[in-house]
This record gives structure tokens, sequence and C-alpha cells, in this order.
């Protein structure tokens, strides 16, 4: 498939971003797909002054999309699709959440912006905020507080750049081709399948419940899947987050969608390591990116952007 605003591309790299950056992002001026996957969670690049600072060192597996970054790169080479991938860990900041999403009672110093008990930081009260600080049967994950220019420096040295860059790059694409989608990929741990009637998914595909990307998009993933003979769920119980909620705005032509993939799947079976299974996943997810590709492409000429166009 080749973009109809840019033929003969010739391949050069768009953007590079080398060592000492936070994300790394692959986007040449031959891609062949309006696509983007990105990794907000795959990031493992810990700083001695992070590891340090845990009280378990547990808490960095159960807070990783554990290897999501290999699986990523793995669909990105199997489908053509241009790739997004964090380096900073979840642990440091999260990037699927909202900047002023903090617990505030885990930050010391003083600064503008503090709030408590409001939407604004709805996910920081359940432990899993821009900054995480307990997990289930773990606890607290930090010795102590972390200081408020830590923080502020966190946002704008990851967090800021990391959407900046995605947001450029979901334009960069959409202005080639007319749309883009961007898929979000993430891991979870298995799901319990009495919660599914005996059943237990592999794949959840997330879409802010029809806000954040066509419903035609939603509705081929879990037909693609079915196809393939994979169980999964739509929106439930991960129907995304911030990344959708800021960059999903299918009437400028920039859709968005998340995966979630139970990590048995590409993990070993205590879910640590990749296992020989993670190529066969990545060149099934291959198969769906690419036929998202196609169904992206078609929408171009569809009203919901010839209507944001007008």
């Amino acid at each position: 498939m080749t973009s109809p605003k840019d033929q003969g591309g010739g391949g050069a790299p768009l953007q590079d971003i080398g060592d000492g950056t936070p994300f790394e992002l692959i986007l040449e001026a031959s891609q062949s797909i309006p696509i983007l996957i990105a990794a907000p969670h795959g990031g493992r690049s810990y700083s001695e002054a992070v590891e340090q600072s845990f009280r378990d060192p547990a808490c960095k597996t159960r807070l990783e999309d554990r290897y999501v970054d290999l699986l990523a790169a793995e669909v990105a080479r199997a489908s053509g699709a241009a790739l997004l991938v964090a380096k900073a860990p979840r642990a440091e900041i999260d990037l699927n959440r909202a900047p002023d999403d903090v617990d505030w009672g885990m930050i010391s110093g003083e600064g503008e912006g503090r709030t408590s008990h409001s939407l604004a930081n709805r996910r920081a009260r359940s432990g899993l905020g821009l900054v995480p600080r307990r997990l289930p049967g773990l606890g607290e994950i930090w010795r102590g507080p972390i200081e408020r220019t830590e923080l502020d420096r966190r946002i704008e040295t990851i967090h800021h750049p990391y959407h900046s860059a995605l947001g450029m790059a979901l334009e960069t694409l959409r202005d080639r081709w007319g749309t883009v989608l961007l898929v979000d990929l993430h891991s979870m741990p298995p799901l319990n399948p009495k919660t599914f009637g005996g059943a237990r998914p592999e794949f959840v595909i997330g879409d802010r419940f029809g806000t954040s990307c066509s419903g035609t998009l939603s509705a081929g993933a879990l037909s693609y899947l079915s196809l393939n003979g994979r169980l999964a769920t739509h929106n439930r119980p991960y129907s995304g987050g911030y990344v959708l909620d800021r960059h999903g705005m299918p009437k400028r032509g920039l859709h968005a969608i998340q995966i979630e993939v139970c990590r048995s799947l590409y993990l070993d079976r205590h879910l640590d390591q990749p296992s020989a299974r993670l190529g066969g996943v990545g060149r099934l997810l291959g198969g769906l990116v690419k036929m998202l590709g196609s169904e992206v492409a078609n929408l171009r000429s569809g009203g919901q952007f010839a209507e944001a166009a007008e």
C-alpha cells in the first residue's frame, strides 16, 4: 500500500530519536500504512536514583507492560507501521495519565496546581496516578516522598516531550494520508475467567466507548481476532486512558484504539521473560494492523473527516 500523498518517499527517517531521550520514534517518509503503534508502558530504563527509591524492586515488573516494547517492535516490522516506544519506565512517570493526575500526598515541597479529591486526580486516588504510589499486595512503592521539583522535571523532560512527539507524528501521517490510526499497545495480566462466563479473553480492544475512533475500526479488530480463533472483549475491563482521550479525535481524522494483550501469550510461565511465542503473537497483530491500515485509508473520503475539513 502506498500513500496517496507521498509517492517515492525514499525511506529517509523523518525524525531520528537517539540515546539519552525518554522514547524512540521510528517514522519514515516511505511509511506504507497510516498507522502508528505506541507503547507508553514499555520503558525499562531505570535510573539509579529511581532504583534506590523502591521499597520492593518487585514492583517494577508489576508496573511494566512487561516486554511490550519488544512486541510492539515485532508488530511494526510485520505491518510496516510507524513506532513510538517509551524508554522511561511507568514507575518514574505514567505516560497514560494526565499531568495533573497526581497524588499530592506523596509529593513534598511547594508549588501551584495542588488539588485533592477532584476529577483531575481520580486515578491517583487508586494508587496509580501520574507517579504510581501503591500496588495491591505490595503496598507503598516508594521509601519516601518525591520532591515537587523532581515531579516537575519528569513532566517537562518525559511526559511533555512524549506526547508532543506522538501528536506531531500522528499529524504527519494524517496530513500525508488524510486520516491516521494510533494503536496504543499494552499488556495485561491474565483476566479472571469467572468474570467472563468461564472463558479468559486474550485481548481487550478499547476505544473509550466509541469516542476515540470510528466504530468500524473497533468492529474490524474484534472480527479479525475472532476469525483467528482469539477471544477478545470490547472496553471491558480496559477502555483506554489519557492517551486515547488526548489524541483520539475522529472528526479531525485522528483515530486512536487501545489493544491489551494477555502477557501469558508472549511471556514465559512466570510472566517474566519473552517466550518463543512472541514472534507469532507479533505476526498475528501485524496482520491485524495491516487490515486496519486498509480500513483507515478508506476513511479518508468518509464523512467525518470531510466534515471537519470544511
